[in-house]
């Protein structure tokens, strides 16, 4: 009920209330904010992965502004020299509205990164969208086989099979790239785990399985059991270090991050930031209440 209450009030919070608790999280609304906190991270030993905020538009129009706003974004971190690559989602060019303009969207920003011999993401958004955002990966991929790779969720039921469809394509010159996370979206319990620990096991059983597939997992994680489980796997399988990474958001459990570093393990950090950095907090709040906690956490205790 808390929670709830909290997720139904925060849309109507002043914005520079919210921006105290975002802004550890959000890396600022400008290309140069991103730029600049990616390369601070870089400093770290951290790569970093660019995604400009924003999904579900209502129109072909935005998508086109979406679309040139990648690519001025791939320019400005090429020319800064940011060590790093660029996440999307696809329903921020259309994906729900034309699945075809928003594949064309996405290839051309695929094709922008692949002239910089670079790398983008296709994030992975709520089960309508999980079928298309694996077929606009397969695609891509035919054409530019070591410059794009997926997000999948592994409180997904369908998620394992969907790693094992994968294996289709995934050979040793041009490996299946995913991002492993658990999952953010509240989804049925008909198509998704819900007990903490069922869905860790099977956070668990999608790497083992991309380890044996010689995939390259990027173990998206703040959990430490996740972690724990992940180095045994990695014990187990013995890849190269550049065959595997993890991955961390924006702010988020700076300890742990650095403990995963101090390891020798390869750390990605997720840099999100752009004008709609507003609407982005509070929906992901109203889609899942239990978030509510979380924020007021984030507000007294750092990290």
């Amino acid at each position: 009920m808390f929670n709830k209450l909290i997720s139904n009030i925060l849309p109507y919070m002043p914005k520079k209330l919210v921006w105290q608790f975002s802004k550890d999280y959000v890396a600022g609304e400008t290309i140069e904010d991103a730029v600049n906190a990616a390369k601070k991270l870089n400093e770290q030993g951290i790569l970093t992965t660019i995604d400009v905020l924003g999904e579900f538009i209502k129109n072909l129009d935005e998508a086109e502004a979406n679309k040139n706003e990648y690519l001025e974004v791939i320019e400005a971190a090429e020319k800064a020299g940011v060590d790093g690559n660029y996440s999307l989602k696809p329903t921020f060019f259309g994906l729900l509205i034309d699945k075809e303009v928003a594949y064309k969207h996405i290839r051309e920003i695929v094709e922008k990164a692949a002239s910089y011999d670079n790398f983008v993401r296709i994030d992975m958004e709520d089960s309508p969208c999980t079928d298309m955002e694996i077929d606009i990966y397969r695609r891509i991929k035919e054409e530019f086989p070591n410059n794009v790779g997926l997000v999948v969720q592994c409180y997904l039921k369908r998620t394992h099979q969907d790693i094992k469809d994968l294996t289709d394509i995934n050979n040793d010159e041009s490996p299946v790239n995913l991002r492993l996370c658990k999952g953010i979206y509240v989804e049925p319990a008909s198509i998704a785990y819900k007990n903490y620990d069922e869905i860790n096991e099977h956070f668990l059983e999608d790497i083992e399985l991309m380890l044996q597939e010689k995939m390259y997992p990027a173990i998206a994680t703040h959990d430490k059991p996740v972690v724990e489980g992940a180095y045994k796997l990695l014990e187990k399988y013995n890849p190269a270090k550049e065959e595997y990474e993890f991955q961390m958001l924006y702010g988020v459990t700076p300890a742990l991050r650095q403990s995963i570093l101090d390891k020798g393990h390869r750390m990605r950090v997720y840099v999100p930031f752009g004008k709609q950095w507003f609407g982005y907090c509070t929906r992901r709040v109203k889609e899942n209440p239990a978030m509510a906690s979380v924020i007021l956490k984030a507000i007294f205790i750092k990290g």
